[in-house]
């Protein structure tokens, strides 16, 4: 345990000192006995410097690592479910472990971002774009989550430097459990593809995307206008009974071939 910074026993002794300097005569040995005190404490403050380097690092260093992180490339391994198909249902935890349930969102769009990783290059831009533009969700009243097999205490490191507001999710146990039951599991590899999706609000996969590389970031605007068509046929359905998410009306899906935009590395 420590106090003000110091492990007890040496708060203690730093206590003591304070209690006992003024009743110390002025003269050569309060000096040095103030001199022995200086050296002690900034011992101590090396030595925890060099116990945790990344103390003394900017956040924003951290939150730019990725810039000089291997990149990730390769093709993608996997095509995805196709559109038209009742989106599989889960139960994930965000990175303060509250379970998300898919099923509890119906109503509404949701947006499903399987990405690789944490902290890598593409994932890095591919959601600071999303939370950069999450206004642009919210007017669409789209629900956004992100799906990766990290733990949740990498999520919230990783969502806490780079300000994100996305609900990360972890599908860390059973590993990849989820991007199986989509069909962007990379085998080989133990993450997935770079996918999107978009359920509808009757919980249909109404648009899907799975990038042609892993570091090929999917074209926004493209998400955007199939997020507006699923909201549409919602609407209109909502409009004849008013029970959008009950009833089946013909979903006008987009199933796209991949579009490339490159921002990665």
């Amino acid at each position: 345990m420590q106090t003000n910074g110091y492990p007890r026993a040496l708060h203690e002794l730093e206590q003591q000192f304070a209690r006992l300097a003024p009743e110390i005569p002025d003269g050569p040995q309060k000096q040095a006995l103030a001199v022995l005190h200086g050296i002690t404490t900034e011992i101590w403050r090396t030595v925890q410097h060099d116990r945790m380097p990344a103390a003394g690092a900017d956040i924003r260093e951290i939150a730019d690592l990725w810039q000089s992180a291997p990149s990730m490339e390769g093709a993608a391994a996997t095509a995805g479910l196709p559109v038209g198909t009742p989106a599989p249902d889960f139960t994930l935890p965000d990175a303060t472990g509250t379970g998300v349930h898919l099923a509890d969102l119906r109503g509404r769009p949701v947006v499903l971002v399987f990405y690789p990783l944490d902290w890598s290059p593409g994932c890095s831009q591919q959601l600071d774009l999303y939370q950069q533009e999450i206004d642009e969700f919210r007017r669409r009243g789209a629900a956004v989550l992100a799906i990766s097999p990290d733990s949740i205490y990498s999520h919230g490191a990783w969502a806490a430097v780079r300000g994100l507001s996305i609900p990360l999710l972890s599908d860390f146990q059973p590993k990849g459990e989820v991007a199986r039951r989509y069909r962007v599991w990379r085998e080989g590899d133990g993450f997935s593809d770079r996918a999107v999706y978009v359920v509808d609000p009757r919980g249909r996969i109404a648009y899907r995307h799975v990038s042609p590389y892993l570091h090929h970031i999917p074209d926004l605007d493209e998400l955007l206008a199939a997020i507006d068509t699923a909201a549409a046929i919602d609407g209109t359905v909502a409009a004849t009974d008013g029970t959008a998410a009950a009833t089946g009306g013909t979903a006008a899906s987009t199933d796209t071939e991949p579009v490339a935009q490159d921002n990665g590395r």
